[in-house]
Order: structure tokens, then C-alpha cells, then sequence
């Protein structure tokens, strides 16, 4: 299949924001599919937050997210008295030209975070000056939502379609097996709470991506055949049928945690291009896959890459051997800087490793870093 022709992501530059310095800035250059990998504590998973952070803020609940998170001490490098401000850029790009949305975050009494700057680029081909506005600062919630200047409204759309996902909590209370009510948004929600409602949602609209996504499951789990997605009394659970000739219908607590989790991963990936996120951000979606599962896994991810830029955040070597090392960052606590750092890897630099290794026979001999020291 051909890419098509989009405005992505092109550049993500973080400062003071956790375990990233406001002096050492992370940033991240970004092509199709973007695998960040290191070991535990390297800051993988803060670099993912960041983007959670960013759904809030297009959400009007960034004062939520703060709470949440543990005030301002808990997001701030080292907390308010060594940083006392973060900032975020994000640079969007397509053939003619380039969005750049910055903006500073402030500490501010009692341990809160508070927006004190927001500025928006366009600068267009060919073009000398770009167009540059400095919103007016709202404080409490981003004013990049409010605005009603068509370039910021541009640029909030692009950041809105950037969705972080999550299905650790596989457990009996967890969201991926719980009864939804069928009446709920035409997308997958970030922690699969509406994962049976979605899949009902694409078997009556999107049928080829619903079928897709059953030959997939069905591929990991031989003794699926189909789910079997009735509503009652306005809410619908995740049954499914096995491929003998019972009529006896699971429930979704008769899935195994990797199961469960391989079927949310199938249903955000395998959706069709009308209802897919323009950026997909995922955290370790390998726990608890089995490696076939992972080799489909890899099959999705760069299916998905088609219409859709995806970030992986990842430890796992199985699911890196499947990609180019040109997809892949390592993310390392940088000993001098006591902060995390980004490589992007290339592969120019390991042309000669890589006729005789594989990715993940370079990461666990060290070579390409991102090993725990």
C-alpha cells in the first residue's frame, strides 16, 4: 500500500519536564513508526506522559492533570526550587509548511502549574516572514483551545489527534473486560474502557476493519472464532464464540491477560483511516504478549503507520528485530547530566554490525546503548 501524503509530527523538543533537564532538552525527531528504547527508569515513560499532559491540556483539564500527577514538585526536574518553569515545542510539518506550537509552564503557590506563555508559528514555503502569535495567556488552561485564530485552531486540531494509549490493567476489575454502555464516542478510549461498544461500533459501520481485526485475534488465539457483541438493556459486554459447534458463549473474563490486551491492541491498530488518531503513542504494549503475538503485533503497528504515526515506548528486543534501526531512539539517564538524554540511531552508523547482528543482539551487547549501567 502507498503512504499517503499527511502533515505529521515532525519534532517534539521537551525541557524540565521530570526526568528531562531544562539545560539538557530531549528531543525527538519523528518519521512513521518511532520505537523509544531503554531500560526501566531511562524515562521512557515520561517522555509518553509528556503527551498525556498534552491531552489534557487540549481538553481544558490540565489543572486536573496536574492534580493528578502530584502537583508541580512531581512534574518538574527535581521539582520548583532547581526548575522552576518547564516548556514544550512541537513542530508539525507537510510539503508546503511548518506549525510550531511552544509553550512555557510556571510553578506557581501551592505546588500548582500554571501556563504563562503560548506561541504559534506557520511559516510557509518560500515564504521569508512566517506568521507568529503570541496567545494571551490564560493561566489556568491552555488558550491555544479557546482561540479563535485559524492558525491556532489548525494546530489544536494536530495536537488533539495525538492519543496516548495504555492496556496494562488487564486484571477482573480492570477497564478491558468491564460491561460499557453502547452509546459511547466512535473512538477507542485510551485505556480500552469502551472496547466492546468500539468493536459493535466498526462491525456495523466498518466491516472489512472489523473482519481484519477477528482474523488477527483469531491468528494469536486458534480457538476464537468470533465475538458475540449483543446489547441488552442499552450496554454490551466483550463475549465471544470459540470455533467449536457450542452454542456456549464466553465472557471477557475467560480471556487470558495477553489475550485481552493483543485485542485492544488489534482494535486501535486495525481500525480504518476514518476514526484512526493522526499520532498513536503506546507504552510498552508488549507485556504480556507471547512472541508470535509480538511478530503480529509488529505486522499492526506498521500497518497502522500507513495513515498514522505511531511512538512506542519499549524494552522489548523481540518487537525492535522487527523494525529498521533508523525507527529506532535509545533513551538512556545520562550519568553527567543525571537526566534523560535521546540518540537517534542510524543506519549508516551500524551498517557493518547489523550483516552480522541483529537490533536486539546489539542492545543486549551494548552496543548501541540503552542497557542498564
Amino acid at each position: 500500500m502507498v503512504k499517503t501524503l499527511r502533515t505529521k509530527l515532525q519534532e517534539v523538543t521537551i525541557r524540565g519536564y521530570k526526568s528531562i533537564s531544562f539545560d539538557n532538552p530531549v528531543t525527538l525527531k519523528l518519521g512513521d513508526v518511532n520505537i523509544l528504547l531503554g531500560a526501566n527508569g531511562a524515562g521512557k515513560s515520561n517522555i509518553i506522559s509528556f503527551f498525556q499532559m498534552l491531552s489534557y491540556m487540549m481538553s481544558k483539564a490540565f489543572g486536573k492533570y496536574v492534580e493528578i500527577s502530584g502537583t508541580s514538585s512531581a512534574l518538574l526536574y527535581y521539582g520548583p526550587k532547581r526548575t522552576p518553569v518547564m516548556s514544550g515545542e512541537l513542530k508539525f510539518a507537510d510539503k508546503k509548511s511548518v506549525d510550531t506550537y511552544s509553550f512555557d509552564l510556571t510553578n506557581a503557590r501551592p505546588d500548582r502549574l500554571i501556563i504563562t506563555e503560548e506561541r504559534i508559528v506557520w511559516h510557509r514555503e518560500r515564504e521569508e516572514k512566517p506568521y507568529e502569535v503570541a496567545l494571551e495567556p490564560n493561566f489556568k488552561e491552555s488558550a491555544l483551545v479557546e482561540s479563535g485564530d485559524l492558525v491556532a485552531k489548525t494546530i489544536c486540531q494536530m495536537l488533539s489527534s495525538c492519543k496516548v494509549y495504555q492496556f496494562h490493567d488487564s486484571s477482573a476489575e480492570g477497564p478491558l473486560r468491564q460491561v460499557c454502555p453502547v452509546e459511547t464516542s466512535n473512538y477507542l478510549q485510551s485505556h480500552g474502557n469502551n472496547l466492546p461498544s468500539f468493536l459493535l461500533f466498526l462491525r456495523e459501520n466498518y466491516k472489512n476493519s472489523y473482519n481484519r481485526i477477528v482474523e488477527y485475534v483469531h491468528d494469536v488465539i486458534p480457538q476464537f472464532q468470533d465475538f458475540y457483541l449483543e446489547p441488552a438493556g442499552g450496554f454490551v459486554s466483550l463475549r465471544w464464540m470459540d470455533n467449536s459447534a457450542s452454542d456456549y458463549r464466553f465472557n471477557a473474563y475467560q480471556f487470558s491477560d495477553g489475550s485481552i490486551r493483543f485485542i485492544a491492541l488489534a482494535a486501535l491498530l486495525l481500525q480504518p483511516v476514518q476514526t484512526m488518531p493522526k499520532v498513536i503513542i503506546l507504552d510498552e504494549p508488549e507485556l504480556g504478549l507471547h512472541p508470535y503475538a509480538i511478530t503480529q503485533l509488529a505486522e499492526m503497528i506498521k500497518d497502522a503507520s500507513i495513515h498514522a504515526q505511531i511512538i512506542i515506548a519499549t524494552q522489548s528486543k523481540d518487537l525492535v528485530d522487527h523494525f529498521d534501526i533508523d525507527d529506532i531512539s535509545i533513551i538512556e539517564m545520562n550519568k553527567d547530566t543525571q537526566s534523560t538524554s535521546v540518540t537517534h540511531l542510524s543506519d549508516e552508523d551500524y551498517h557493518l554490525w547489523l550483516q552480522k547482528y541483529t537490533v536486539g543482539e546489539l542492545w543486549d551487547k551494548n552496543i548501541i546503548g540503552g542497557r542498564p549501567v
